[in-house]
């Protein structure tokens, strides 16, 4: 217990050296033992300083990370709540920093100061400082005790934190061993892992534990434990840090969560719900070094950091997980391997038993998805040089994709001829084949025969687990048999396909075919020979050969092919056919003896076409020939001795062809050399000498004749006289090149169409002027130039033009090769032929826009004249009543005698006169012809006057009018009339766009100012605007014929841009209908301008 204070008196007494000690010696034999906890040594060691030093306050000071704080401190008041606790906080910081005792003042006020000693207690686990305040100051004597009390302080303080070390470890090997004695007591891991996660998560302290498994390249939670419930779960786990722990096979540990990046959204969301902060993740290690999962522990019970010591318990309970997981694991495997080995045995009886090709194929495929747990398995089979899939196991692919994955297989086998197996195959087919076939992961196997020569690839998809070298060498087993039996598979298919193919191709042969013994029985007869006697063939076996010739004709020998006077001919009088017969004589069976063969070809057709071919070769009219590489005809026809004017055949056989025929011996090498490097010569010009030394124009097609080695034999072609046709040709250009002169320096677009309407010549202007190209015009058709709006009238009048009318001067909007509308003054001209029936159309164009424009304009002037004169009578008819009225209702208003209830009615009529005085004021302000006024006004007044011209319609319509004007709008100069213009045509067409489009309109008028312009923006709710990009062209409009020109916007964008804006249109993105800004420049900036301007001409 405490000893009792001190009186002052006493207090007042210096202390010798030796009491002191004495007292330190007697206070370190009354601490408490080491069982009874620091901090009860702590509060032992405090009332200990007050009875050595004889003082009032004392306590300690314990760091906590970066603060100090107070503890077991006995004082009159509290300390920590004075002014002095920063104070005292600083200097322990210098005493613990030092290792060493410091003295020092809290007040410099000598006769109330108070003295305070500092006394560094630093442990292996621990940061402390005594603290004593007395009102005197410390001796020598008593400054050195304090040091010697310390030491035997700091002792007993380290034996207690040991002590409670070893019982924490104690408890900790108890826990340990309780969990492992549940191990081994529970049969199954499912309960026995639901146990261990509430027991780990007490043994740490932790709020929450959880055990994933790594399974086919994934990480998922199966056990977990939330405030001490354990359930089931499957969730995915896909974190930096889990990625981590299972390619390091190292802990990872984090205080703060939030630093991890998760994978996915899935992984955020879990983090977020459950408000996890702090993170130790284990790993699952097998005793060969392989990471089966990892065991997580989230957020500890009691605030504070992660120590080494909950990271080494973490490490220990990893143990005890990847024990039990690793035990079942091996149970697992040595299950699989018993069904792998009874598998595999049946799959090798089956395969040995498959000599056919798509049995093999089916029973293969199946078994191997099934043994090696894949989703799905592809086998392909090389055929040639490329790989063809044709077994598929829990996947159906469509014809598209199954060629896409051929190919992408022949690829991967020539890139890779010495790769067996590879679990990268995704990569290796290419991700797009893999992601449109919906492969996850993929593992391509390599089967080779017997010489290492490719048989197939083999596939197999997401396999719901990572390859083991035991499962590497099942997969070779599984090679090993399959190509074996792939080997016998094909060589008796082969067999059997190459029997099938012999019978083929003895049947398939269009000539006669007969096998018959040596006593001239028929053994085999092909299906034509068959065909043409009129039975099948298994008739004719065991038939004489006599019998069979008989059917055909009356023979006297056993075999009339064999005796046929050695003759390669043989003539059938009663059919009247000829036969070439071929014979051959076979070895067969030791015991069959020798066979005959003969094949029957029927030449009687052949001989039929040489008679014809030479009827032919003497009676065409064009000139041929076969010629000698020496330059001698070999053979000519009559048509040719005509051609070159000779009396004989025999006589032109005679001639020296390079010399006699050709106009220089130069010639003929010249038309020798494509045919000997091309083997032929195609519509060849020539110029031939005649016998009389004439000139002759031919054409040549010739080819040449060589032997097997290579060796020109002879020249063989046709020759035909066009001297008459280049005549005519050169006749035809010289007119054609005069006519072409003509066409193309006319400054008329002159087109040519056909009956379809398919533009067939055109001339250069249309280049030049319609900025057209050869491509645009020349083989499509007419119409495509002509604007929609014209296009019924083009038709009309082209229609017309078919059936023989002329239409001239017809005005159609043409749209030039840039895409910019003109207008065109159209001819159209018929052509005729023979019968009078038009075969073509002439199509003339004028460009007429300009003139069109100034009518256009001119007429514009017009009408606002001819409006403002109707204006000005119209306004002043009605201001003369409109005066009366405005008079009469101001003297009644003036009235007393009026009642209330009629002075209202005078104020509507009076504000409708005024309304109405503003009305016409509006009108004649509009329709007043002056000229261009450029000066300072508010476009916000202009708005309201534009408005107030189209109010009654508007509110007829229901159209609903928005204005949205800044009222701070600074001036601009410009003139009123022409922008007042401007904005009633924007109107305008938005009141047409709105009332047109079927729903409650309403046209929304802003106006603004930024960066010295003025913006006015025109907002509708109608139906867009078809071609945003070409609504300002000249002619383009999208209203029917009539009820517009397509002038009135692109007057309104020369109007603005004379007042150096522009004009912008757009259809708006988040609701129906378009959007028309108008930019112009405020007054300030326009002075800019004109200053600048002025500056520039001084």
């Amino acid at each position: 217990m405490r000893p009792q204070r001190k009186t002052g008196q006493a207090r007042s007494r210096v202390q010798t050296s030796a009491a002191i000690m004495q007292k330190v010696l007697e206070s370190a034999s009354q601490l408490p033992p080491s069982s009874a906890g620091s901090a009860a040594i702590r509060k032992a060691v405090t009332d200990a300083a007050l009875e050595i030093l004889e003082a009032a306050t004392a306590g300690i000071l314990v760091k906590d990370g970066e603060m100090y704080v107070f503890d077991t401190f006995v004082a009159d008041e509290k300390i920590e709540k004075t002014a002095l606790a920063s104070e005292l906080k600083s200097h322990a910081r210098d005493a613990i920093e030092k290792s060493e005792a410091q003295t020092f003042t809290l007040s410099g006020d000598k006769k109330a100061a108070t003295h305070a000693l500092l006394q560094p207690l630093i442990t292996a686990h621990s940061i402390l400082a005594l603290l004593v305040l007395r009102k005197k100051a410390f001796t020598a004597a008593e400054l050195s005790a304090c040091r010697q009390f310390g030491s035997l302080c700091r002792l007993a303080l380290e034996n207690a934190e040991l002590a409670s070390l070893s019982s924490a470890q104690q408890q900790h090997l108890d826990q340990l061993l309780e969990i492992s004695t549940e191990l081994g007591t529970t049969a199954h891991l499912d309960s026995f892992l639901n146990k261990f996660v509430v027991r780990a998560a007490d043994f740490v302290g932790f709020h929450r534990v959880f055990i994933a498994v790594a399974e086919g390249g994934e990480c998922r939670v199966r056990w977990a434990s939330v405030s001490g419930v354990a359930s089931s779960l499957n969730i995915e786990i896909s974190t930096a840090s889990t990625r981590r722990v299972l390619e390091t096979k190292e802990v990872y540990v984090t205080d703060d969560i939030d630093q991890i990046p998760a994978i996915d959204e899935k992984s955020r969301n879990v983090r977020t719900a459950y408000r996890v902060q702090q993170y130790i993740g284990v790993p699952l290690t097998t005793s060969d070094g392989r990471v089966l999962g990892i065991l997580g522990l989230l957020d500890k019970k009691e605030r504070g950091r992660i120590s080494e010591s909950d990271v080494h318990r973490a490490k220990a309970l990893g143990a005890e997980v990847a024990v039990a997981l690793e035990a079942v694991q091996n149970l697992h495997l040595s299950e699989q391997h018993r069904k792998r080995a009874e598998s595999l045995m049946e799959m090798a009886l089956d395969l040995g038993s498959a000599l056919r090709l798509p049995e093999f194929v089916g029973n293969f495929t199946n078994r191997v998805a099934n043994m090696m747990q894949a989703n799905s398995a592809v086998l392909a089979l090389a055929q040639g040089n490329n790989v063809e899939t044709v077994g598929f196991s829990g996947i159906k692919l469509e014809r598209q994709m199954q060629r896409s994955l051929n190919v992408a297989l022949t690829e991967f086998a020539v890139k890779h001829p010495g790769l067996k197996i590879t679990g990268s195959g995704a990569q290796a087919l290419g991700r797009n084949i893999a992601d449109s076939i919906g492969w996850q992961n993929l593992t391509l196997v390599r089967l080779e025969g017997a010489e290492g020569d490719l048989l197939g690839i083999l596939c197999l998809a997401d396999m719901n687990k990572e390859l083991l070298p035991s499962d590497l060498n099942l997969l070779q087993a599984l090679i090993g048999h399959a190509s074996v039996a792939l080997e016998n598979a094909r060589l008796f298919s082969r067999i059997s396909q190459s029997s099938r193919q012999w019978a083929d191709i003895f049947d398939s042969i269009s000539d006669y075919i007969v096998v018959h013994d040596e006593q001239c029985r028929v053994l085999r007869v092909n299906r034509s020979l068959a065909d043409f006697i009129g039975v099948t063939p298994a008739e004719l076996i065991g038939l004489s050969m006599r019998s069979l010739i008989s059917i055909a004709a009356d023979t006297s020998h056993p075999c009339p092919f064999c005796h046929n006077n050695n003759s390669d001919e043989y003539g059938n009088p009663s059919l009247e056919r000829n036969y070439l017969v071929s014979t051959s004589r076979v070895h067969v069976a030791l015991n069959e003896g020798m066979q005959t063969v003969h094949v029957i070809k029927d030449i009687t057709d052949r001989r039929e076409a040489e008679r014809r071919y030479r009827e032919l070769f003497d009676n065409v009219q064009e000139g041929v020939y076969f010629s000698s590489p020496e330059g001698h005809f070999i053979e000519v026809n009559d048509a040719l001795v005509r051609m070159l004017g000779f009396d004989s055949r025999e006589e032109l056989l005679k001639i020296d062809i390079p010399s006699q025929l050709y106009v220089s011996p130069e010639q003929r090498e010249q038309v020798l050399r494509p045919i000997r490097e091309q083997g032929f010569v195609r519509n060849l010009e020539l110029t031939l000498r005649r016998r009389d030394g004439s000139l002759i124009h031919v054409l040549e097609n010739a080819f040449v004749v060589r032997d097997s080695h290579g060796q020109v034999l002879q020249y063989r072609g046709v020759l035909l006289d066009i001297t008459e046709t280049k005549a005519f040709q050169a006749q035809l250009q010289r007119e054609r090149d005069f006519t072409s002169k003509i066409l193309n320096n006319t400054q008329t677009m002159i087109m040519v169409a056909d009956t379809a309407g398919l533009i067939s010549y055109a001339n250069r202007r249309c280049f030049e002027a319609g900025g057209f190209d050869q491509e645009t015009l020349v083989g499509n058709r007419l119409d495509r130039i002509i604007a929609v709006s014209h296009m019924n009238e083009f038709r009309q009048a082209f229609e017309a033009s078919l059936h023989g009318k002329q239409v001239d001067n017809l005005e159609l909007m043409i749209i030039r090769g840039n895409g910019t509308p003109g207008k065109f003054s159209v001819n159209l001209s018929p052509m005729r032929d023979e019968s009078g029936d038009a075969t073509s159309v002439v199509v003339l164009m004028t460009d007429i826009t300009d003139t069109a424009m100034i009518q256009a304009k001119l007429m514009h002037t017009e009408k606002m004249a001819a409006v403002g004169q109707l204006v000005s009578g119209v306004a002043h008819e009605v201001n003369n009543p409109l005066t009366a009225i405005m008079g009469f209702s101001d003297l009644l208003m003036e009235n007393p005698e009026v009642p209330e209830s009629a002075r209202k009615d005078l104020r509507v009529i009076l504000e409708e006169a005024h309304r109405t005085r503003e009305i016409v004021k509006n009108l004649l302000s509009f329709a007043r012809q002056r000229p261009p006024q450029h000066q300072p006004l508010q476009i916000n007044t202009i708005l309201h006057k534009t408005v107030a011209l189209r109010s009654y319609d508007l509110s007829n319509c229901g159209i609903e009018v928005i204005k949205n004007f800044d009222e701070h709008m600074p001036d601009l100069v410009g003139d009123a009339h022409q922008l007042q213009q401007v904005f009633l045509n924007i109107l305008n067409n938005a009141f047409d766009a709105v009332r047109d489009a079927g729903r409650k309109g309403h046209i929304e008028i802003t106006t603004r100012h930024e960066s010295g312009w003025i913006e006015i923006l025109f907002r509708d709710n109608g139906e867009g605007i078809s071609h945003p990009e070409r609504i300002f062209d000249p002619f383009f409009t999208t209203k029917e014929v009539g009820k517009g020109t397509g002038l009135g916007l692109s007057i309104c964008y020369g109007i603005v841009r004379e007042h150096e804006g522009e004009i912008l249109c757009s259809n708006n993105k988040t609701m129906p209908g378009a959007t028309f800004v108008v930019r112009l420049p405020a007054k300030v900036k326009t002075e800019h301008r004109i200053a600048a301007a002025a500056g520039s001409r001084t």
